[in-house]
């Protein structure tokens, strides 16, 4: 068990109350009014120190005072206390350590137990005192620890030059980070730095049970807490018991995930062609030119000192060029004759969002034409309708193996993660595969904006019945959904959930279509038939630890599940597995 040690002062009753605010730091540790906590300090005491100019005393008695009170309980586990850089820096500068090493001494305190957590309330301003500081406490085998890390004070530079053996995680990052996919990618980052430093991560403030399953699940070894236990006089040689319960439980946390609509940092200066534009003085004849020497350009800009003034598409100048007499009447005109004179210009940092915009505007002369591409108001180079449809769509259908662009919920990739840590994690879960009866026919008949609606009522229905915090939903594409159960009651909120969207369903059919109990419409070989209203099935099996090894047969079985409940209509077909 490891514990960091604490202070605060208590008034201390002797027929009379003594008034804290009446005496000096000095008189308070005269008069021993100060007793160990092993978790907070108090910040007052220590600020009121530091007005009266006796800090750095204050920190080395309340050091000596943890190491006496862990000595005396038995020196359980490790013990940190904490010291800021410039006291430390201080203390081993001095020939005896104010007393502390013969104070070790004197109670056998193994050094190898004990760890320094280095506060950084205060810039670093003499960084090489602090590193043979440092250097001296690792020669008595003392270990470091690096307080408050990412609460805007200390920094990662510090870490590097120390490399502490531990380093204690602001609060902050812990706070509700089962709800936030970028405190989520933050401590990822941070556990990719410890690894390289050879650093121990310990998470501060953990207070609830979804803060610590998801540190616990991100690698985070160390954590401290409200959750884990409060702060007393006493060691003790174990957590709380719920605590205890979410580390011992194989239960996988459904990590927070962040909507992508594609690539943040893609432009549109990336698909960008490096081509010289034309002046405005250029003939005709030095536009043929240009085409003839370079049969790859697919259009000319034209620019009057830098900025854009016109287009010339190289299709449409050879459909004039060939007329008769074209050369003999204009090939020593000015090339804007039959120049686009207003053609799209795009700056170069638009990105793919705007660009969408672009894709379905009304104007799309672009697709064949061109388009030109500026910086601050100036020409930078050409871009063609082809490169600019393919990267969009590339990156859109990348974009939609992390998140479903309909109804934002993860995609391929993260499902697929989402499996392995399951099946690494040792967990059991159900995997459920949800798909839609009679959809096409629903897609076809009403079109495709109502069929997008009711594919957001079926995301909106499972996410309704599943315990976000358990049960992981993925949306694999169209009507295809996968969900993950955790949750013990799984069966009834799968049922649950096939019933409320089967009703909520029919409201998205026409009156005649609800009398009847379906719509006429084709079939995948164009006979025209009846269909029955679209209702959900659910194929759904149990994974134990050991079933399977890989993600992608768990999505397969699930499918094969899912196959069975749409063949025997049974709304919810449960594989035997599950059973």
């Amino acid at each position: 068990m490891t514990v960091s040690a604490h202070h605060t002062a208590y008034e201390q009753d002797t027929g009379g109350r003594a008034d804290l605010q009446l005496m000096t730091v000095q008189d308070i540790m005269a008069c021993g009014l100060l007793t160990t906590h092993f978790q907070p300090l108090g910040r007052l005491l220590f600020a009121a120190a530091r007005e009266q100019g006796v800090h750095f005393d204050l920190e080395v008695h309340c050091v000596k005072l943890a190491l006496m009170h862990w000595a005396r309980q038995g020196m359980q586990g490790r013990l940190l206390v904490n010291l800021s850089a410039s006291a430390l820096a201080a203390l081993m500068a001095h020939p005896v350590a104010h007393g502390i090493l013969g104070l070790v001494k004197d109670h056998q305190i193994t050094t190898a137990r004990l760890v320094v957590e280095v506060t950084e309330h205060e810039r670093v301003e003499h960084l090489p005192r602090l590193q043979q500081a440092v250097a001296a406490l690792r020669r008595y085998g003392v270990q470091l620890a690096l307080d408050d890390f990412g609460d805007g004070r200390s920094s990662l530079r510090l870490w590097a030059e120390l490399k502490p053996d531990y380093v204690k995680i602001d609060k902050y990052f812990a706070k509700d980070i089962s709800s936030h996919p970028d405190k989520v990618q933050t401590i990822t980052a941070l556990r990719r730095i410890a690894e390289t430093f050879g650093t121990q991560m310990v998470a501060e403030g953990l207070e609830t049970a979804d803060e610590l399953r998801v540190l616990r699940d991100l690698g985070i070894e160390l954590g401290q807490g409200y959750l884990l236990g409060r702060p007393q006089a006493n060691l003790v040689s174990s957590l709380l018991p719920a605590a205890r319960d979410v580390i011992a439980s194989r239960e996988i946390s459904v990590l927070p995930s962040k909507t992508r609509s594609g690539r943040s940092d893609f432009t549109v200066g990336e698909i960008m062609q490096r081509v010289p534009p034309l002046e405005a003085d250029a003939t005709h004849k030095q536009v043929a030119r240009r085409f003839h020497d370079d049969e790859t350009l697919k259009a000319l800009a034209v620019v009057k000192d830098g900025k854009p003034i016109g287009l010339i598409n190289r299709q449409v100048f050879f459909n004039h060029y060939a007329k008769a007499y074209f050369k003999e009447l204009y090939d020593h005109k000015t090339c804007l004759l039959f120049a686009n004179t207003q053609p799209m210009q795009l700056d170069v940092h638009m990105g793919l969002d705007e660009l969408t915009d672009v894709l379905t505007s009304e104007d799309q002369r672009y697709l064949t034409e061109g388009f030109i591409l500026i910086k601050d108001g100036l020409y930078q180079g050409m871009g063609t309708g082809e490169r600019l449809v393919r990267a969009v769509t590339e990156l859109r259908i990348e974009a939609a193996r992390h998140a479903n662009p309909l109804t934002f919920l993860p995609g391929n990739i993260p499902l697929t993660m989402h499996i392995s840590r399951l099946l690494s994690g040792g967990a059991s879960f159900v995997a459920c595969y949800a798909d839609l009866n009679h959809f096409k026919p629903f897609n076809d008949y009403y079109g495709y904006w109502r069929g997008d609606e009711m594919i957001r009522l079926l995301s909106n229905t499972l996410v309704a019945h599943c315990d976000v915090r358990r049960d992981f939903i993925g949306h694999v594409g169209g009507d295809d959904f996968v969900i993950l159960f955790q949750s013990e009651d799984w069966l009834q909120r799968i049922e649950a959930a096939v019933a409320a969207f089967n009703t909520a369903a029919r409201d998205l059919f026409d009156e005649a279509a609800r009398g009847c109990g379906g719509i006429e419409a084709e079939d995948r070989d164009g006979v025209r038939r009846f269909f029955p209203l679209t209702t959900l099935s659910a194929g759904v099996m149990r994974v134990l630890p050991g079933d399977f090894s890989r993600a992608d047969s768990v999505a397969t079985a699930a499918a094969a599940a899912k196959h069975k409940a749409k063949q025997l209509a049974t709304g919810v077909y449960v594989d035997q597995r599950a059973s």
